[in-house]
């Protein structure tokens, strides 16, 4: 699904304001035991999902709806690893009874690796249906999937889902275990009715021939059971808005994860299929719906260097990163061309500063480009906020600590550049990155794209009034996301 969602990212069609920001880190779900058995053998689960991590990044399941009776008999609607038979990304569904033996699974035979799209993901069931392969359907960005099935559930037989037992949202209820690492929005549960996706979604009107997915307001009845998640209210995240009153619990989640990273406007995260880490070696993970970059205390490893899911070559654009830990060396932060290659140095990956085409500013107060260091501004440490301010009509880059410009940097000076950290290189793509080195103590960096993982004190929205910064937004600076991208990208 592509990055920019057409009208959806300018200002018409139907917005989705809010989603739900799941890590395994802190062991986020959400819970509910409905207080009554119905529509276990028909209903439609539907909800927006966009993944953080992929199989290789995570053990067992992300799982967004499972439920458990009291024999042990448990059912996953999810990413997983093929009916507990292989690694993978595949979605699917799967019933097993008390020892894991698999009774039933239906799975895609694509699998879903892009922690940079928002999915629509859909599971209808309906076991009345006489024919088999009808009574489970699994649907991705509007478009039934080809499927593989162990085999069908039998005809006219419930399976724990929407019966009175223990359901979690983003947790495998059986082990405890397998969290969502990743975005939920537009999460629905219909009882009674196996629909098809245009209850949901629709092809973009405004580009039909695109064939861009995305959603629309959902206009018919929930049954008993049936609940509708929008993530909106911060204070009551399981909230139901289906009218049903069939709210969920929160576990371990904040006001904090309540976020406006959403289908109708996706903001950058940091991206963990990019990065230079060393083959075979744990060293570094990323929480908080991938806008934490953590290392793993006691690798040694040079420099680890990660960066953002989106790019630009033009416009003007602001973020901000917080850092967590200093870790065992100067960590830096600043962007990363396209184009550059992940450096090695004596076998290890380095970091972007060596790159030409990658400049950084260095927690030593000084900036670093391609292998070389110069004195540029105030040194920086643990809580301490720097904010990137990225001028590519200009070809500028200035960053701020704790809301000053270094240097007397002034973004809004065009041309002349007042106080740049760089010129920079035109013509070329440009993503957000950091580097960290973890031996023999961790670092860590916590970025803020506009929807930040850790809280603001102060709360600034660029012009558009998108992104929620510490520090103002420097005029005509804009945050990453995708409705800006349209516009200004």
């Amino acid at each position: 699904m592509p990055l920019i969602l057409a009208s959806n990212s300018a200002s018409g069609g139907y917005n989705v304001a809010n989603s739900l920001r799941f890590s395994t880190s802190s062991s986020d779900y959400l819970s509910r035991t409905p207080a009554s058995t119905a529509n276990d053998n028909t209903y439609t689960f539907s909800t927006w999902v966009k993944k953080s991590l992929n199989a290789s990044q995570v053990a067992g399941y992300q799982s967004l709806l499972s439920a458990k009776d009291g024999s042990d008999n448990s059912i996953n609607i999810g990413f997983g690893n093929g009916a507990f038979t292989a690694p993978g990304d595949f979605f699917e569904i799967t019933y097993v009874n008390s020892v894991y033996a698999v009774q039933w699974s239906v799975r895609s035979d694509a699998l879903y690796r892009d922690v940079s799209a928002w999915y629509h993901v859909m599971v209808a069931v309906d076991t009345t249906q006489a024919t088999a392969s009808n009574r489970v359907k699994l649907y991705v960005n509007g478009e039934a999937i080809t499927t593989t099935a162990t085999s069908s559930p039998s005809q006219n037989t419930g399976y724990i889902i929407n019966t009175n037992v223990a359901h979690n949202i983003g947790r495998y209820v059986k082990d405890g275990n397998s969290f969502v690492d990743g975005y939920l929005a537009e999460t629905y549960m219909i009882g009674g009715s196996q629909l098809t996706p245009s209850s949901f979604g629709q092809t973009d009107p405004s580009v039909p021939s695109s064939g861009i997915w995305i959603p629309k307001a959902y206009t018919g009845s929930f049954g008993t059971n049936g609940f509708y998640l929008k993530f909106a209210n911060s204070a009551a995240l399981g909230t139901d808005s289906s009218g049903n009153g069939n709210t969920w619990t929160v576990n371990n989640l904040t006001s904090v994860d309540q976020s406006t990273d959403t289908c109708t406007n996706n903001f950058s995260t940091l991206n963990p299929l990019a990065n230079n880490e060393v083959p075979n070696e744990n060293t570094f993970s990323y929480p908080d719906g991938a806008l934490t970059f953590k290392g793993s205390a006691g690798i040694d490893t040079s420099q680890m260097m990660t960066v953002g899911t989106q790019a630009v070559s033009t416009g003007k654009w602001y973020w901000e990163a917080k850092l967590i830990s200093v870790g065992s060396d100067v960590p830096g932060i600043g962007i990363l061309n396209t184009e550059a290659d992940f450096n090695v140095r004596n076998g290890y990956p380095h970091n972007s500063s060596v790159s030409a085409y990658g400049y950084t500013y260095m927690s030593n107060g000084q900036k670093s480009n391609n292998g070389t260091d110069a004195a540029y501004g105030n040194s920086y440490t643990t809580a301490d906020i720097i904010g990137i301010a990225l001028d590519m009509t200009n070809n500028k880059l200035y960053f701020s600590k704790n809301g000053t410009f270094q240097n007397s940097g002034d973004p809004t000076s065009g041309a002349t550049g007042t106080g740049a950290a760089f010129t920079v290189q035109s013509g070329l793509t440009y993503f957000p990155a950091c580097n960290l080195r973890f031996y023999p103590s961790a670092g860590e960096w916590s970025f803020n794209f506009g929807s930040p993982s850790f809280t603001i004190a102060s709360g600034n929205a660029d012009a558009g009034g998108f992104g929620n910064f510490e520090y103002a937004v420097p005029s005509g600076y804009f945050a990453l996301c995708t409705k800006n991208l349209a516009q200004y990208g």
